[in-house]
C-alpha cells in the first residue's frame, strides 16, 4: 500500500496510529529517566539543572532571575544562553514548579524529543512520504545519534529539537504559501537559536539552504512570488523572539572572556573519522563502560596521541538499524529530487563534523559563527537527525517504489559496513572487547534486514501491525544499543548536593557557619575549590555565593582578576592570577570568601597556603574545611579614596598597603576628593538578585563600597538620585556619599545599559 494513492482519511489514521506508536516506543526508550531511577548526568546536572533551580527559585520567591550573585561575585542572567531564560519548555517549568525535581527537569528533553517526532511525522505525511518511513525517521531521530548519546547536553539537544518543528513549519509554509506557518518557521527557528550553541548555527545553515532550494527551479517566479512573503513572515518571527536576546549575549561576549576559536583550536575537536562505524554497531568502542575500558578513538592509549579534546560520547551516532539498511538498499534512490538535498547536507555535516581529516572543514571555517565554537564534531547533531531522514525515505522507497530499492546493495553495504567494524576491533586488539557488541549489532542488523524484507506485503495486509512491527523493532533496537549508560544516565543520589531538599553534612555546615557570621553589613562568600564536579553551582540551588561557578562564559574583568576556569572539579582546576595569588590574598578579603572549601589538602592548589592564617573547622565526607577569619563585609562605608592603575594591578598582582575598610581603590580618572575622612557604617536592608538596598550613615561623607562584580548594566540611586557607579578595588562597585544618613539603591538594568552600550561609539 503506497500512502501516496490512499484515501485522505485512511491516511489521516494510520499517521495517527504512527503517533501512538511512537510514543509508546518512547516511553519504553526513555523509561529509565521517567521513572526516577536514574538521571541525565554531568551537565544537565552540574550545569543546566542547577540554572533551572535558580530560574524557579527566583521566580518563586517573585525575585528577578537577569541577574545571579551566587556565581563569579555576580553574574548577567540574562544575556548569558546557559541560563534557560529564553528556553521555553525550561521558563514554564519554573514558572510552575518554584522546586523542580530531577525528573521534572528530566522530563523537559523527553517531551521535546516527542514534539520533534511528531513534526517529523507530520513533515513526511505533508511530502505524501510513506508512514512506515514517517515512523522509522521519529524514532532514529528522537533516540538515535548525539540526541541519545549526548543526552547531557540538554540545550543541544532541544536546540536539534527546535530544528525538526521549524523545518516542519518552513516546509509546509513555503508548500502551501502560509503566512502563518512561515511565521510559525520563524519563531521555532528563534527559539531554536537563543540555544546560541554550535548545533543552531549549522541548523539555520541547513535551514537556509532549504529555503533557498525551494526558491529554485522551473517555475522560480511563481516560486518568489508565493514564498518569499512565506519567509518574510518567518524572518518577522525569528526577529522578534531572537532581537533583544541576541543583543544581550552579543554585548556580553564583548564584556566576557569567550573568544573566537583559532582554525588550530577548533580542530581540536574534530570527530575521527573511525568513529563514524558507531552507526553501524553502537557502543563498539566501550562508549557505555567505565572510561578505563574506552578504546576509541581518540583513546591515546590505543591510538597515539591525537591531539584531540574529545569526551568519548562524542563519537557515538547510532541511530538504529532500520534505517541504515535501508539507506543501505535504497543509495541510489538518495539522489532522487525528493531527498537529495537531505543526503548532500548530511554529507556536509560529515565532513564539517571530521574537522581537521579532510580539507572541508578549513573553508568552513571561515563562514560567519563558526569561529565561536571548538568543536566540530558537534555537527554529529545534525548529521544524526539528517541520516534519520534519509532513512526514513528509504523506508519509503522500499514500501511505495519497490524497484528502487536493491537487496544485493543493501546486504553487500551492510555486510561489509559490519566486517570494518570487526577488522578494527582485531587491529587494535580489542576483539575480545568488542565480542559483545558486535554480537549485539548482527542481531540488531540482522532484525532489521528481516523486517524491512516483510514490511511491504505486510504494509498491504495488515498496516496498522506493520507499523506495530516498527515500533517494536525501533524502540527494542534503540532501548538495549542507546541504553543508559555512564554518559548518560546516573543514580539520582550522585547528585544528591544539588536537591532542593538535600541533607547533605557539607551542605548543613556551610549554612551553620554563614549563619554564625551575619551581621547587618555581611553576605559572606564560600569557595568551594576541588570539592567534586556537581558542586560549583550548588550556590544557584542553595542561595549562597560561591566566589567560583560552572560556566564557560565568565565576565572578561572577573577572569582577568581571578584566572578562574570553566569548572573547578578537580584540583588541577584550581587556578591562580598575579592578583589572586593565593587563598590568602587581598582579593579574597575583598570578596568576602569566609569559608574554603577542597577535597584536597590546600596545600595541594596553592603552595603558599599558610594554615596558620585559616581557622581549621575540620572536614566532612566531602571537604576539608576552613575559614578566613579576614573576610571582609560586603558593604563598607569607607573615609577615603586613592588612585590606581587597575590594568597594571591585574598584570603584576601588586596591591597597594592599604586598610580597605578605611580606603577605596578608584580609577586615577574616577578620583576626584582625596580627603581622610571617619569611615562611618553600612548596612544591608535588603539584598535581591536585582536589587540592594543599603543604608549608611557618614559624619563628613565617603564612599560606599559594594563587594560585587562591577557591571556596566547595574545604576545606583542615592535618595532617589540617580549618581555613577565607580569601579573599585579592580572589580567591585563603589558610590561616593555625602554627610549625614542616606538610603543607596543598586538596581540592574540590562536594557538600559544595553542601549547606552550601542549609543556609546
Amino acid at each position: 500500500m503506497s500512502s501516496n494513492n490512499e484515501p485522505s482519511v485512511t491516511s489521516g489514521r494510520l499517521y495517527l496510529y504512527a503517533g501512538l506508536i511512537f510514543v509508546a516506543g518512547a516511553l519504553v526508550i526513555f523509561w529509565p529517566w521517567l521513572s526516577g531511577a536514574v538521571t541525565i548526568p554531568w551537565d544537565a546536572k552540574a550545569q543546566a539543572y542547577s540554572q533551572l533551580a535558580f530560574l524557579a527559585r527566583s521566580l518563586g520567591v517573585g525575585d528577578s532571575p537577569f541577574w545571579t550573585p551566587n556565581v563569579f561575585t555576580g553574574h548577567p542572567q540574562i544575556a548569558d544562553p546557559q541560563s534557560l531564560i529564553f528556553s521555553p519548555p525550561f521558563l514554564l517549568l519554573a514558572l510552575f514548579n518554584s522546586e523542580p525535581s530531577f525528573r521534572a527537569a528530566d522530563t523537559v528533553p523527553f517531551i521535546m524529543l516527542l514534539l520533534s517526532g511528531f513534526a517529523l511525522i507530520a513533515f513526511f505525511k505533508d511530502r505524501g512520504w510513506h508512514v512506515a518511513g514517517a515512523l522509522v525517521t521519529a524514532f532514529a531521530f528522537a533516540f538515535g545519534g548525539s540526541n541519545a548519546w549526548r543526552l547531557q547536553h540538554v540545550g543541544e539537544v532541544i536546540s536539534l529539537c527546535w530544528f525538526a518543528i521549524a523545518l516542519f513549519f518552513l516546509a509546509r509554509g513555503l508548500a502551501r504559501g502560509s503566512l502563518l506557518n512561515g511565521f510559525l518557521s520563524g519563531v521555532s527557528a528563534g527559539f531554536m537559536v537563543l540555544g546560541r550553541d554550535q548545533i543552531a548555527m549549522l541548523c539555520v545553515f541547513i535551514l537556509a539552504v532549504y529555503a533557498i532550494a525551494q526558491l529554485v527551479g522551473a517555475q522560480w517566479r511563481a516560486a518568489m512570488q508565493m514564498r518569499v512573503p512565506v519567509l518574510s513572515a518567518g524572518f518577522v518571527g525569528g526577529t522578534l523572539v531572537i532581537a533583544i536576546p541576541l543583543a544581550l549575549t552579543f554585548a556580553l561576549a564583548g564584556q566576557s572572556n569567550r573568544p573566537e576559536f583559532s582554525l588550530e583550536g577548533a580542530v581540536g575537536g574534530s570527530l575521527p573519522p573511525l568513529s563514524l562505524l558507531s552507526a553501524v554497531v553502537s557502543n563498539l568502542y566501550g562508549v557505555d563502560g567505565p572510561l578505563t575500558e574506552f578504546w576509541g578513538p581518540p583513546a591515546s592509549h590505543v591510538w597515539g596521541e591525537t591531539n584531540l579534546a574529545l569526551a568519548r560520547n562524542m563519537g557515538a551516532i547510532y541511530f538504529g538499524a532500520v534505517p541504515l539498511v535501508a539507506m543501505a538498499g535504497a543509495l541510489l534512490a538518495l539522489g532522487q529530487k525528493n531527498i537529495r538535498l537531505f543526503a548532500a547536507l548530511a554529507l556536509i555535516m560529515a565532513l564539517y563534523a571530521v574537522g581537521k581529516y579532510t580539507p572541508f572543514f578549513a573553508l568552513a571555517y571561515y563562514l560567519p559563527g563558526v569561529d565561536l565554537y571548538r568543536r566540530p564534531a558537534d555537527a554529529t547533531f545534525p548529521l544524526a537527525a539528517l541520516l534519520a531522514i534519509c532513512g526514513g525515505y528509504a523506508v519509503h522507497v522500499l514500501v511505495s517504489a519497490r524497484q528502487s530499492f536493491r537487496w544485493t546493495s543493501a546486504v553487500g553495504i551492510i555486510l561489509a559496513l559490519f566486517a570494518a567494524c570487526v577488522a578494527v576491533a582485531i587491529w587494535k586488539d580489542r576483539f575480545a572487547q568488542a565480542s559483545g557488541p558486535l554480537l549485539i549489532g548482527a542481531v540488531s542488523l540482522g532484525l532489521a534486514m528481516l523486517l524491512l524484507a516483510w514490511l511491504p506485503r505486510l504494509m498491504q495486509r495488515a498496516p496498522v501491525l506493520a507499523l506495530l512491527c516498527i515500533g517494536v523493532v525501533m524502540s527494542a533496537d534503540l532501548a538495549i544499543s542507546n541504553k543508559p549508560n555512564e554518559s548518560t544516565a546516573a543514580p539520582p543520589s550522585q547528585y544528591d548536593v544539588l536537591r532542593f531538599d538535600s541533607k547533605n553534612e557539607t551542605l548543613a555546615l556551610i549554612r551553620r557557619e554563614l549563619a554564625k557570621h551575619q551581621a547587618p553589613d555581611r553576605r559572606d562568600r564560600v569557595e568551594l575549590a576541588a570539592v567534586d564536579y556537581d558542586w560549583p553551582n550548588a550556590g544557584l540551588v542553595h542561595d549562597f555565593d560561591h566566589d567560583l561557578g560552572f560556566n564557560p562564559i565568565r565576565m572578561k574583568l572577573y577572569a582577568d582578576a581571578t584566572n578562574a576556569q570553566d569548572q573547578v572539579a578537580i584540583s588541577e582546576q584550581r587556578t591562580f592570577s598575579p592578583l589572586y595569588a593565593g587563598f590568602h590574598s587581598p582579593l579574597a578579603d575583598l570578596m568576602g570568601v569566609r569559608l574554603i572549601l577542597s577535597r584536597y589538602p590546600l596545600e595541594q592548589m596553592d603552595p603558599k597556603f599558610d594554615p596558620a592564617a585559616f581557622i581549621s573547622l575540620g572536614r566532612t565526607k566531602d571537604a576539608y574545611v576552613w575559614e578566613n577569619p579576614r573576610a571582609l563585609p560586603r558593604v563598607m562605608m569607607v573615609g577615603s579614596a586613592q588612585g590606581a592603575d587597575f590594568d597594571a594591578m591585574i598584570a603584576t598582582g601588586q596591591w597597594p598597603q592599604i586598610d580597605f575598610t578605611q580606603t577605596v581603590l578608584l580609577s586615577t580618572s574616577d578620583l576626584k576628593d582625596q580627603r581622610q575622612r571617619p569611615k562611618g557604617t553600612a548596612r544591608l536592608v535588603s539584598y535581591r538578585n536585582t536589587i540592594v538596598d543599603i543604608e549608611v550613615t557618614s559624619p563628613e561623607g565617603g564612599y560606599l563600597v559594594l563587594n560585587d562584580q562591577w557591571h556596566p548594566w547595574w545604576r545606583a540611586q542615592i535618595n532617589g538620585k540617580s549618581v555613577p557607579i565607580l569601579r573599585a578595588n579592580v572589580m567591585f562597585r563603589a558610590v561616593a556619599v555625602e554627610a549625614g544618613t542616606s538610603r543607596i539603591r543598586f538596581s540592574f538594568h540590562p536594557l538600559q545599559g544595553l542601549l547606552a552600550q550601542l549609543r556609546t561609539p
